[in-house]
């Protein structure tokens, strides 16, 4: 499932390219909305809001969308051809300049504007967003002390933007394992600050890097290396699994309370 960052880098793009241009043809291949037809409607923008998408179309329409595990949104130019097979389409959204196509999205919907909460309103503060608030997401962990630190960092409804990736990152960047409760963390403010750091960092390229380093293989202090040596220490990172999601760790970098 892709991190904030990375669906916060789609919606920048879907708006610049889309937000003012009329839609020529529209085709939603979900059977709920199969039927409606947009076009003719102007974009208006595309904002993220965690690991959500909200296209909002004319004065009443906001397609709502979540890429989860596999979707991903592609922009074409005429006659490029699609980099995935056409069966995988969700979403198709036609402009002069410009073909959006969501592909595979966990969630594609179309709401009234004034649906959006229900969508939405669940979640915590988004580390991107323009409603960022560092003290909220910082008491919404704190509520549940003896919940897993990787689980309460993936609860998009503490703060919104963290998916695997970044919760083994964040864990080993604070010192304790993904397995640790959140009331063992010395720090709980600093940690919020580092995940808002690193979104930051990492929002306008799509090579994600925790260590500063660029190189592959050497991007990312856990997450993915498994059996690997630790990049600080050379222990053997572990590998779990959490709560449904995969955890890595470094064993001697990383306490457990």
């Amino acid at each position: 499932m892709p991190e904030g960052d990375t669906v916060w880098r789609t919606a920048r793009n879907l708006d610049r390219a889309l937000t003012g241009q009329r839609l020529t043809e529209t085709d939603f291949r979900m059977p709920s909305i199969a039927t409606v037809d947009l076009t003719g409607e102007v974009v208006e923008s595309t904002v993220a809001r965690g690991k959500h998408l909200l296209t909002r179309i004319g004065a009443d329409h906001t397609l709502h969308t979540h890429p989860k595990m596999e979707g991903s949104w592609h922009l074409y130019r005429e006659g490029t051809p699609w980099r995935r097979p056409a069966h995988q389409a969700r979403v198709v959204l036609r402009t002069t300049p410009w073909t959006a196509v969501g592909f595979s999205l966990g969630i594609t919907e179309l709401l009234r504007r004034d649906e959006e909460g229900d969508a939405v309103g669940h979640l915590g503060p988004d580390l991107l967003g323009p409603d960022w608030d560092a003290g909220e997401a910082t008491r919404r962990l704190s509520e549940q002390p003896d919940r897993a630190l990787a689980e309460a960092l993936l609860d998009q409804r503490n703060l919104a933007g963290i998916g695997n990736v970044y919760a083994s990152e964040l864990s080993f960047l604070t010192g304790m394992r993904p397995t640790a409760s959140v009331a063992s963390v010395p720090d709980l403010p600093a940690l919020v600050d580092r995940a808002k750091r690193v979104l930051e960092a990492n929002k306008e390229r799509p090579d994600q890097t925790t260590t500063g380093d660029r190189r592959r293989g050497r991007r990312l202090w856990v997450y993915g290396r498994g059996g690997e040596p630790c990049l600080r220490c050379g222990t053997s990172i572990q590998r779990a699994e959490l709560a449904g999601r995969v955890s890595y760790w470094c064993p001697n970098c990383q306490c457990d309370d």
